[in-house]
């Protein structure tokens, strides 16, 4: 099992982001999962660095850190042409520490190109186009492709990694877990649901299964409690929320009524380990062996140290 430690890039600006991978390292996590956002969820993070850059300055400064996006939509704000090229690029820099983390994204940052946001279908049909442009390209030579969505004329990826970087394809249901093993080569969630790793499994796929896990780590239980609920109340609106709406603004009045109970019941919240392990065990025990902590305090620090010091040796 590998453990990771979420770059919430929402929340904080590119410097720091880079500062907390290399402590991160230092502090024992096997790889570090950064988001790949155009606006933060809610303008108290107040956030939203280019992801590429910071993960290429993360490779140069670090040298067994492995890093992933967390994850990246290849199909609407970005062409998966040029997802394949940087992905391609930053494997080589980072000596096959990357994973392309990928999804059918969220309206909050694809419909910032003016090309719309279809439905769920149609979502997954262009995920599925892209995975097959990135796939052709990182064949090598020059590539075409003429789908119902996208379309690659005439293209080669030039530089290419020795050995290509897992796909692991994000996946909220049966649909997505399937497009995971048919189209990538590993599988990325955010919940501990035993049943999309069983179906991505059945479909074929094997490769690794990420997984996100919801923290907030103060030296007390209401400190973090308190932060989280300021910060990333919006996680526990619900996908069908998450993945709708466009801007800041309208996640704040959807967020509205979360209570810190919410949080509670949501986060595992406070300085106590036993939490964290048995949160880290459910996921575990659903067939998940790449865990992402999501640390949602308000001393990324103070979480890097407990989790060197109190928590480490524990797992």
């Amino acid at each position: 099992m590998k453990l990771g430690y979420k770059l919430a890039a929402e929340a904080f600006g590119p410097k720091e982001l880079i500062r907390q991978a290399i402590r991160a390292e230092q502090a024992g996590f096997d790889f570090v999962e950064i988001s790949d956002h155009y606006h933060p969820w809610l303008d108290v993070q107040g956030h939203s660095p280019f992801a590429w850059n910071v993960l290429s300055a993360i490779a140069v400064q670090t040298r067994t850190l492995g890093l992933a996006t967390g994850v990246t939509c290849p199909s609407v704000r970005y062409h998966p042409a040029i997802v394949a090229q940087a992905a391609a690029t930053l494997a080589i820099i980072a000596d096959g520490r990357f994973t392309l983390g990928v999804g059918s994204g969220e309206r909050l940052n694809e419909h910032v190109v003016g090309q719309g946001f279809g439905s769920v279908r149609e979502r997954h049909e262009r995920l599925a186009e892209a995975l097959d442009i990135i796939n052709l390209l990182w064949k090598g030579g020059y590539q075409s492709y003429e789908g119902k969505h996208l379309r690659l004329e005439d293209a080669q990826v030039f530089d290419l990694p020795e050995t290509l970087p897992v796909i692991a394809v994000a996946a909220g249901g049966k649909v997505a877990a399937e497009l995971a093993a048919s189209h990538g080569s590993g599988l990325f969630a955010t919940e501990p649901r035993k049943d999309l790793v069983e179906t991505f499994t059945a479909a074929g796929g094997s490769g690794p299964k990420y997984a996100e896990a919801s923290v907030a780590w103060a030296p007390t239980e209401k400190a973090a409690v308190t932060e989280a609920h300021r910060t990333t109340r919006w996680a526990v609106t619900g996908w069908k929320v998450m993945s709708e709406l466009p801007n800041p603004v309208n996640f704040e009045a959807a967020a509205a009524t979360v209570t810190e109970d919410d949080v509670r019941k949501n986060f595992v919240v406070g300085p106590d380990p036993a939490g964290y392990l048995e949160r880290i065990g459910e996921y575990r025990d659903a067939g998940y062996d790449h865990i992402v902590l999501m640390n949602c305090g308000p001393d990324p620090d103070g979480f890097l140290d407990f989790f060197e010091k109190e928590l480490r040796g524990r797992l």
